[in-house]
């Protein structure tokens, strides 16, 4: 170390520092004592912390997901970061705090906020991970540690108990309510969309009922039905026509007759059987009652064999009859008229009906769809939140009967033999360097304090010549017995202080007996 002076510079020798740690001697051993003694009454007197920690294992679901899902889904750290939260509220901390007691003798000095905020300090919560093979890759929770430290070993193993208890008793309820607020919502929205199902079948019905004559489904009936009614209208046609022709012919047969002429206009009644059959043949098939009668009349005439003549003769004798006949055949054919007539009426206008129908079926068609579609969607919905309503209430069931994902205490808490902290050799060992640099700090800062020449080297630096002579310091015997008193009185103080800290420590701390073995006892 170098010593300046307003002249010079002077760096101190080995000797040197020999002479300053005699002169010290007495300050470095007595702040080097002190130094000591204090740290070794800070870890001797600091209070024990003992520390009770339990295990809780994060069993996977006993069923295969596979089979039945779960309805609490999400990581296993988020979940317990949850669970925390619900349990280190401020009413669960306070009910621990007044159930056990902790803060006994704080509880009076601090606010309630503050004695929940050092619980909070002391619970620690630690997740064990480890990472996955395979294809899930990264890394999981597969267990959690809950500790709590006190001054206490006793109240820190019933504290631990207390906080894995309600962990996993949170756990329980946090899963059970999730899966049940799950079931309960699907069970909503399974009601709500059985409403919306039912109106939409309601409004499908209405719409059928509504337009019930033109569904899709009935188009290919109605079709059938139009050609057939159209198939019937034309045969109706056809006897109308064939009708009105025999009422004409008739009418020209009775005219003749009343004038007494042949029927005919001079032909033959086989000429007159044979354009008949040509002029029916037109209008009818081959079937048809009248082209049959009329067939059987001419082959009858042709094989009776009878001339023009004889037939003119008979159709002479008999003229008074042929007209009776005729007249009934008249009305016959004009009753017939009115029947065909009446008929055909009701067949157009069910004619134009069905092609009303048809006609409307696409835009119908078109509706119903629309309605179709709508039901449709509405009942996969249905059906969809049916299924994960079943599901809900499985999963619901599974959580009751605790076999789904679950915490298991795989090493409870135990009552600990001996504390965590303080580590008092380790404070003592520091202490003892503490003091070691203490000494020495304080005894560089005196020299560094103290200007004064020291011995003849630094005297040469400064003068700039050696001395011609060095005198030694001679001790008279009035110092030396000063110096010996003050070192009688130093020990006298520093004894009379060890006894009155004894005293005070005994009288206002705890007997120094129990003290003692309490000294022993931290020590082990």
């Amino acid at each position: 170390m170098a010593i300046t002076d307003t002249n010079a510079d002077y760096e101190l020798t080995l000797h040197d520092y020999i002479d300053i740690l005699r002169r010290r001697a007495l300050v470095m051993v007595a702040v080097f004592l002190a130094v000591l003694a204090t740290a070794s009454a800070f870890a001797l007197l600091l209070p024990p912390v003992y520390q009770s920690s339990g295990t809780i294992l994060i069993e996977s679901q006993q069923i295969s997901s596979e089979f039945i899902p779960t309805s609490v889904t999400g990581y296993a750290s988020e979940r317990i970061e949850v669970i925390k939260q619900r349990v280190m509220t401020r009413e669960n901390l306070l009910r621990i705090i007044r159930k056990y007691n902790l803060f006994r003798d704080k509880t009076n000095s601090r606010v309630t906020s503050e004695l929940i905020d050092d619980l909070r300090k002391r619970i620690d919560i630690s997740l064990l991970n480890t990472d996955l093979g395979g294809r899930r890759r990264g890394r999981a929770t597969i267990a959690f540690s809950i500790s709590f430290e006190d001054r206490y070993a006793e109240l820190a193993y019933r504290v631990t108990n207390e906080l894995v208890t309600l962990f996993l008793d949170e756990n329980i309820k946090s899963r059970v309510e999730r899966a049940t607020e799950t079931t309960e919502f699907l069970s909503q929205e399974a009601k709500r969309l059985k409403g919306d199902l039912e109106k939409m079948e309601t409004l499908v019905a209405n719409y059928k009922q509504e337009h019930a004559d033109a569904l899709p489904e009935h188009l290919g009936l109605k079709i059938d039905i139009l050609q057939r009614t159209e198939s019937t209208l034309a045969e109706l046609d056809r006897d109308y026509q064939a009708t009105q022709n025999e009422l004409t012919r008739l009418d020209l047969e009775l005219t003749a007759a009343m004038e007494g002429k042949e029927s005919s206009g001079g032909m033959t009644e086989l000429e007159k059987l044979k354009a008949e059959y040509r002029e029916a043949t037109i209008n009818y098939t081959d079937t048809h009652p009248t082209v049959r009668a009329l067939k059987r009349k001419i082959a009858a005439l042709e094989k009776s064999g009878n001339t023009d003549e004889d037939t003119a003769n008979t159709v002479s004798s008999v003229n008074s009859a042929l007209v009776f006949k005729l007249k009934t055949l008249i009305s016959t054919a004009k009753g017939r008229l009115a029947s065909l007539q009446a008929q055909r009426k009701p067949m157009r206008q069910k004619i134009a009906d069905l092609e009303k129908q048809i006609i409307k079926t696409p835009q119908v068609e078109l509706g119903l769809s629309s309605l179709l579609r709508d039901h449709g969607n509405a009942k996969k919905k249905y059906e969809e939140i049916q299924s994960k309503q079943l599901g809900a209430q499985i999963a619901e069931n599974l959580e009751g009967e605790n076999k789904s994902e679950r915490f298991s205490l795989i090493d409870p808490p135990l009552l600990a033999d001996k504390p965590i902290k303080p580590n008092r050799f380790k404070i003592i060992i520091l202490g003892l360097f503490a003091a070691i640099a203490a000494a020495g700090g304080i005894a560089l800062l005196l020299e560094m304090l103290n200007q004064r020449i020291r011995g003849k080297g630094a005297l040469t630096t400064i003068l700039g010549q050696a001395p011609l002579v060095e005198i030694p310091y001679i001790t008279t015997r009035d110092e030396h017995d000063r110096r010996k008193s003050l070192i009688k009185k130093v020990i006298i103080s520093a004894v009379i202080v060890f006894i009155l800290a004894l005293a005070v420590i005994h009288f206002a701390y705890m007997d120094l007996d129990l003290l003692f073995f309490k000294i022993l006892a931290r020590l082990g």
